[in-house]
């Protein structure tokens, strides 16, 4: 996820994690009966007034290549996303966030009562802040598998309308991620390829450099075309009743069956538009999410994007489905598990460093798979012990006791302080009521029971390598 953090947003985070555990615990408790929430949710548009397109949905919005984002400067005037006028609406707390205005919290909930909500029913997350690139042409797939080890094209290739989790590799070869992402292949050999806003700029440099590269070197018949969806909308909706609320949101004609759409899966629906029979173009609705809870991502024409999360609003009704900041997306990615990218993850850190060596399929495990850095990744793939170059430092998780942990604090040894790492993310847990954090340490230190300590503000706290996620997962990978 997002590289540079705002301050204000540090700030937001950490007064939102800073609930001593003990009193999210017992909030748990109360979190069903959600005191705050209100029962009636402002309109941004009463009334909505749309034609229906039969044009492809990703294309409508498509702006192709410009040349460079002013996101990430800071003098440039920050952007909104399509769902600014509807997070003014329910009082969203805006913060400065990867070049846009985005909400951390709404007045109905405070983060930690918003995180419970999202693990127990359903929560909206706008991740519209994203950005969203078509890659089509003859040579996408091959061009995809130069800058990320994914199998896309190769070995047993990823089907159509198929999502997988990967990394753009540093063109240097040395096994350094410049963004983690997600590629889905669409029909037609179009490949969908979500970005983090906070690498923006940095990402649109890259792909303009290894596209005109890449076009250099294949000429016409390999050749790979790269388009920006400016102003598309991506909303996540994420939680135990997410099925159910979006099934209540397709028009009546759709046949879409969710539960036969798993995790990493993805289709084109019609949602059915508030106050009339109006549908919505067709949105790609994506099995998945950030916050290891069961849920869907969905790109939405940016016109659109107001009323389809309406809809959705609606659907659910507040007992069901709230709107959720970047304050709860913070603390429900860390339980589980995930990396946010310019914390977890960086250009100094290997896929298998940050033990994500799973995203490269075992047929790219070679010193010869042909994308930067697989000599570097294929080495450390195989552990010192078996003759391989393995790695001297992973990443890992930790309980920590007392204080919460933050990015930055040192990892100790139990016995003398010998400095083996840093933290990268932590805060309190709302689900579990104890201080949870990620971060590096040296190789040998990694294993689950491991003590260390955790220097917070100075003090020495005692900490455990515990196995990631914290809190288990809940993918629909179909029925059990």
């Amino acid at each position: 996820m997002q590289a540079s953090r705002s301050t204000s947003l540090a700030r937001a985070l950490r007064g939102a994690c800073r609930t001593p555990a003990r009193t999210v615990a017992a909030r748990s408790l109360t979190s069903r009966a959600a005191p705050a929430i209100s029962t009636t949710r402002p309109s941004v548009f009463p009334q909505h007034h749309h034609h229906h397109h039969h044009h492809h949905p990703l294309s409508s919005t498509l702006q192709t290549r410009h040349a460079s984002s002013s996101s990430s400067t800071p003098s440039a005037p920050l952007q909104k996303t399509p769902l600014y006028p509807l997070h003014l609406a329910h009082a969203a707390k805006m913060v400065p966030f990867g070049g846009f205005h985005m909400p951390v919290q709404y007045a109905s909930l405070s983060v930690a009562q918003s995180h419970l909500f999202t693990r127990s029913h359903a929560s909206i997350f706008d991740v519209g802040h994203m950005v969203q690139r078509i890659f089509s042409g003859p040579g996408a797939g091959k061009f995809l598998e130069r800058v990320t080890p994914a199998g896309l094209v190769s070995g047993e290739a990823l089907g159509e309308h198929r999502s997988t989790l990967s990394v753009l590799m540093k063109e240097d070869g040395s096994g350094g991620v410049v963004d983690d992402t997600i590629v889905t292949k669409l029909a037609g050999g179009r490949f969908y390829v979500v970005t983090n806003a906070g690498c923006r700029e940095k990402d649109d440099e890259y792909f303009d450099r290894e596209v005109a590269k890449w076009n250099g070197e294949q000429g016409p018949e390999g050749a790979v075309k790269e388009e920006r969806l400016h102003g598309q909308g991506l909303v996540a909706l994420q939680g135990p009743a997410a099925t159910e609320i979006l099934a209540a949101a397709l028009g009546e004609e759709e046949t879409l069956d969710l539960k036969g759409l798993l995790f990493g899966q993805s289709a084109y629906a019609r949602v059915q538009l508030p106050g009339g029979r109006q549908l919505s173009k067709p949105v790609l609705i994506s099995r998945g999410g950030y916050t290891g809870e069961d849920g869907f991502e969905i790109s939405i024409a940016g016109d659109e994007t107001v009323a389809v999360t309406e809809a959705l609003l609606a659907a659910g009704g507040p007992e069901k489905v709230q709107l959720a900041g970047l304050g709860a997306r913070d603390s429900l990615r860390l339980e589980a598990g995930m990396c946010l990218y310019g914390h977890d993850l960086d250009e100094a850190t290997s896929p298998v460093e940050a033990g994500l060596a799973w995203v490269v399929p075992k047929h790219r495990r070679g010193a010869d798979a042909g994308y930067y850095g697989a000599a570097v990744v294929a080495g450390q793939i195989v552990p010192k012990s078996k003759g391989g170059a393995g790695i001297t430092r992973r990443r890992v998780g930790l309980i920590v006791e007392g204080a919460p942990a933050r990015e930055g604090a040192e990892i100790v040894a139990r016995d003398g302080g010998e400095k083996l790492g840093t933290v990268t993310s932590g805060c309190p847990s709302p689900s579990l009521g104890k201080n949870v954090a990620m971060g590096y340490v040296r190789d040998g230190f990694h294993k689950v029971g491991t003590e260390v300590d955790v220097l917070v503000r100075g003090r020495p706290r005692k900490a455990v390598v515990v196995k990631m996620p914290f809190v288990p997962t809940k993918y629909w990978k179909g029925e059990a």
